[in-house]
């Protein structure tokens, strides 16, 4: 298990906006050397359904290959179609990845419990790998699919060893606290927003968007809670929740690309893959001046 901070890292692209593999590994040991404990490549903040499987692959293997442990790394396994699924899991077990997140199939709406079961199940029996360790993936705000409490109980009850545990991006804390009063299940918040409360229930730490540019904040909150010292992990996470919540009024990716654009001096970090679209430099001036003034207001405080 990963406690702390893991950041669902960005994916740069080159003008032509083929993968900048280059730039990703780079990036990948900033966020490790800034204090993330580990990566989530391809999730949603990292644009995983506009980039292809061949690419997931080769830049999964070029983090291994550029030194990057392994054992730090959850990637994003989770398509529509089982066949690209299993390959992308049978990879990242290859290369000894702590587990994979596993998104339930977003095509077909209103889907019944059974018809996910199923795919989970075949899922599972075409890896075919004891070593296999699955972080479900419930964002169904984004996906439109979700994972309800009995579904996760049924795989949890067939596949003790293999569902580990859950990215909670959902949002709805009566969901977040139903899974983590579950025993022996791994449950990260999908934010920083209900750390301190779920830190109280066993949460290891959180995988959250905003690591990518203000892990700082974020694992502070994380350490006074860990040391259960809830009245500075207080005044450290309200920061860290104002932060979000700004970058929240803005297209989330476009927003943090743009910033860790002027942060770096590489303007290609700007691009994004359609259909999103970057993010104009003056509103990412407008947006990084808000973030500014609030440590400033903070540290006045």
């Amino acid at each position: 298990m990963i406690r702390g901070l893991i950041a669902p890292i960005l994916s740069p692209f080159n003008e032509d906006l083929s993968f900048d593999h280059v730039t990703y590994n780079d990036y990948a040991k900033h966020l490790l050397a800034s204090g993330c404990s580990g990566l989530a490549p391809f999730g949603t903040t990292g644009e995983a359904m506009s980039i292809s499987t061949a690419e997931r692959q080769l830049a999964l293997e070029g983090l291994v290959e550029s030194g990057i442990d392994p054992s730090v790394l959850i990637p994003g396994t989770g398509l529509c179609n089982l066949p690209e699924s299993v390959e992308l899991a049978q990879q990242a077990l290859e290369l000894g990845c702590e587990g994979v997140m596993v998104l339930p199939p977003f095509y077909f709406k209103d889907l019944s419990d059974q018809g996910l079961l199923e795919y989970y199940e075949q899922f599972i029996d075409r890896v075919n790998c004891a070593d296999l360790r699955i972080y479900l993936y419930h964002i169904p705000q984004v996906s439109g699919v979700g994972l309800s409490i009995s579904l996760i109980n049924a795989l949890r009850k067939k596949y003790p060893a293999i569902i580990v545990g859950i990215k909670d991006s959902s949002g709805d804390w009566t969901h977040t606290e139903q899974l983590l009063l579950m025993d022996d299940f791994i449950v990260y918040p999908g934010s920083e927003l209900p750390l301190i409360e779920a830190m109280k229930l066993g949460a290891p730490g959180c995988i959250s968007a905003t690591a990518n540019l203000n892990a700082q904040q974020i694992l502070n909150a994380i350490s006074h809670c860990e040391q259960r010292n809830w009245e500075q992990a207080t005044v450290a996470h309200d920061l860290a929740v104002e932060s979000r919540l700004i970058f929240q009024e803005y297209a989330p990716i476009p927003a943090q690309k743009a910033l860790l654009a002027g942060v770096t001096g590489h303007e290609p970090w700007r691009l994004v893959r359609p259909p999103l679209v970057p993010m104009s430099e003056q509103t990412a001036k407008r947006l990084k001046t808000r973030l500014d003034a609030l440590v400033t207001e903070r540290k006045s405080d």
